[in-house]
């Protein structure tokens, strides 16, 4: 017999990718919960059996890329230098923002939140606080090595250092370069990392 909880998966999977490509190709205005389906061979019936909109199926296409293979978002890198591990999240972050096929749906879905506050909640407990903690917790980790000092307010600094990416780029107000990314980090962090001389 077929095994339904894999053709179920297939079926989710194709949904998933047909959205996002759909998104990239048309823009969010054209896609339709009819279009994905047909991209995906499914009934829309299926679609709307799993998700109650289409910004809820783009959301879901965009959870998928951004989580691990266990399902969760992926920890911040650690390699015992601060500022180097920030650099690097934040030059993926602009890499990612620069790459049509995840810049055009996640500008979409940013208006769709604006709009559904269901939505918005689903963003806030599935993928804005998981990531807003994994950020934290690599500043707690830079606190507890004595790099951070250690009166440092993470959710300020959190802030300091990934909003404005999201910002420059949501209203265009300029060009995101890996420049821009190092640069931020530099003065987010400035007066707040402990001197080596200082440590332990």
């Amino acid at each position: 017999m077929p095994n339904s909880a894999r053709r179920n998966e297939r079926s989710r999977q194709a949904i998933l990718d047909a959205a996002l490509d759909l998104a990239a190709e048309l823009g969010y205005q054209k896609l339709t919960i009819e279009a994905v389906a047909a991209r995906a061979g499914v009934g829309k019936q299926t679609i709307y059996r799993w998700w109650p909109s289409k910004g809820a199926v783009l959301f879901d296409a965009l959870l998928a890329r951004t989580q691990g293979a266990d399902g969760s978002p992926g920890a911040l890198p650690d390699t015992g230098d601060l500022a180097t591990d920030l650099k690097t999240v934040l030059r993926a972050t602009v890499a990612e923002f620069a790459d049509p096929a995840f810049a055009g749906p996640i500008r979409a879905l940013t208006v769709e939140l604006a709009q559904d506050p269901e939505l918005a909640e689903q963003y806030q407990q599935r993928l804005d606080r998981p990531m807003r903690e994994l950020k934290k917790a690599r500043l707690r980790a830079a606190q507890e090595a004595g790099e951070l000092r250690a009166d440092a307010d993470l959710e300020v600094l959190v802030d300091l250092l990934f909003t404005p990416i999201a910002q420059r780029w949501l209203l265009r107000t300029g060009p995101l370069t890996p420049d821009y990314a190092d640069a931020i980090v530099d003065h987010a962090l400035h007066g707040q990392l402990v001197s080596p001389a200082r440590r332990g």
